[in-house]
């Protein structure tokens, strides 16, 4: 074996017919193509449709894929509706007004932790908190992703709907527990509306 020579023209096929074989294109770029893989990480995240051409000259479309990031956005809603489902549905098994209020207050902490902290980020790359410089001046702080790589659409449009949808829901409940004179539980519900108007303001800003 020369040493000059490359060694993959060294190497024997397997088969003898296949030297005179036409080259076929790259299974990796083949199966790339034919599945609508995305090419880079932006296009993976923002759900791009992509158009390409087979072999016969016939062009096909790839839909986007539903959600880049499901779990998130399911724990999101989860968070959300358990507040309002066990706000409204905890008279029906308990009595306890103070274990209520607890499971209330604590479903709407951690969906305003997690909204802020992880959904906004990861859904639409966007986030906000408060900081407090060395002179004791509190200011607002508003982070935003490279916009060159936008969100995923279905993650974008999900998003926004909890954050403007929710509030008007909790200030639904404020309105009857006035009408109904159920003063014990409006507290909860200006806390919901708190967290809720302090996240849609935050995001809109952002």
């Amino acid at each position: 074996m020369s040493v000059q020579a490359p060694l993959l023209q060294t190497i024997e096929p397997d088969d003898p017919s296949s030297d005179n074989s036409p080259s076929k294109p790259n299974a990796a770029q083949g199966s790339a193509a034919n599945s609508g893989m995305a090419s880079n990480p932006s296009d993976a995240e923002s759900g791009t449709v992509h158009v390409y051409s087979n072999t016969q000259g016939l062009t096909c479309t790839v839909q986007p894929s539903p959600s880049a990031h499901p779990a998130v956005l399911f724990c999101m809603y989860f968070f959300r509706v358990a507040a309002v489902a066990v706000y409204i549905l905890c008279g029906l098994f308990t009595d306890n007004y103070v274990l209520s209020t607890v499971m209330v207050v604590v479903l709407l902490a951690m969906d305003f932790w997690n909204c802020r902290n992880v959904a906004g980020r990861r859904l639409v790359g966007l986030r906000f908190w408060n900081q407090i410089d060395e002179d004791g001046d509190s200011f607002w702080v508003f982070e935003s992703r490279d916009p060159s790589r936008p969100a995923n659409a279905v993650d974008s449009k999900m998003f926004w709907i909890a954050i403007y949808a929710f509030p008007v829901f909790w200030l639904l409940l404020f309105v009857i527990s006035i009408v109904r004179f159920n003063l014990s539980f409006i507290p909860i519900v200006i806390l919901a509306l708190v967290f809720n108007i302090t996240n849609a303001v935050g995001f809109t800003y952002a």
